[in-house]
């Protein structure tokens, strides 16, 4: 049981013994969160919401949820919050010690964070929670707007082992694999490479395929040929940027609705910072961290990163 100023929460536990949490605060309903949150509204979680754009609040609203008019407010009466934001400078904003969550939320209160960030922000947003009794994790995902949608994600997640075994249950609520990866930080680590390779495996996808057109080669038969050979990868077989070929994909819908290209050269720019810390030598990711941003500058930065293929397209 936990005391939220004057009223008393009650912590209910599952069948292992831990903490579950009875009201959720999410903070980010974009193409992703919006889809995480409404999962958690379908598992009978009770949710109180927060985005700048009125039309994705009034969405959830409509589901069920509750909305707070601040990140502040989102935490004043909730166990857990769940955030979800584009950039390095919004996590910072929403987490904010005077104005965001750190500076409402109650001891114990847990925070998943689980935007694509530096590491060394998630180690820095650690530290802060840490020093007023209120819990950390970094928990990224894999899978795509379709995987959001489905509650099939992949989270990484950092922190102590004892806030990753607090995070499960609801993160289980979102996706179909939780993998702890380390200390804070070590999320976003994977989610890094994880999104370098998935840069580099969608060009080079691009390229076969624009290579394939250009020699005559049917996409669908490429793409069959493909995903039953050494050339497989999601990129391919989940998600191929020639449209037609895979008719509930970006490409398919006008590369709409998707992880969008600015997103992708926001991620890895990320892997850049971090290789440059770290002394790593990352080629083909700063090549496609090169070819992103000039896919942005010719003005597709809300295009789905498939797009690329179209660039390519393009360009021969």
């Amino acid at each position: 049981m936990s005391v939220i100023g004057s009223r008393v929460i009650i912590s209910a536990r599952d069948t292992a013994g831990r903490r579950c949490f009875s009201r959720v605060g999410f903070v980010g309903l974009g193409n992703m969160g919006g889809h995480m949150a409404r999962n958690l509204l379908s598992k009978g979680y009770k949710l109180v919401v927060f985005d700048v754009n009125e039309s994705a609040v009034s969405k959830l609203r409509e589901a069920g949820a509750d909305r707070a008019s601040s990140p502040a407010e989102v935490a004043r009466d909730v166990e857990v919050v769940v955030s979800m934001l584009p950039s390095n400078q919004q996590v910072l904003d929403v987490y904010d010690v005077k104005s965001g969550l750190l500076s409402s939320a109650k001891k114990n209160t847990l925070l998943i964070d689980s935007s694509t960030i530096d590491p060394f922000v998630s180690r820095t947003l650690y530290k802060q929670a840490e020093k007023i009794a209120v819990n950390f994790v970094d928990s990224p995902v894999s899978g795509g707007v379709n995987a959001a949608k489905d509650g099939t994600l992949t989270f990484m997640v950092g922190g102590s082992k004892e806030n990753f075994e607090l995070a499960k249950p609801l993160l289980g609520s979102m996706g179909s694999r939780i993998v702890h990866c380390g200390d804070v930080g070590m999320g976003q680590a994977a989610k890094l490479c994880n999104n370098m390779l998935l840069a580099v495996s969608m060009i080079g996808t691009a390229e076969a395929f624009n290579l394939g057109r250009k020699l005559g080669l049917d996409s669908k038969i490429l793409a069959e040929i493909v995903n039953s050979s050494s050339g497989r990868c999601w990129s391919s077989e989940l998600y191929n940027p020639v449209p037609g070929v895979l008719d509930n994909a970006p490409s398919s819908k006008n590369y709409e609705g998707g992880f969008g290209a600015a997103l992708m050269a926001k991620d890895l720019g990320l892997a850049q910072a971090a290789a440059t810390k770290v002394e790593a030598t990352i080629p083909l990711g700063s090549l496609a961290h090169q070819i992103y941003r000039a896919v942005i500058a010719q003005g597709f930065a809300k295009k789905d990163f498939s797009f690329v293929y179209q660039f390519l397209k393009g360009r021969t």
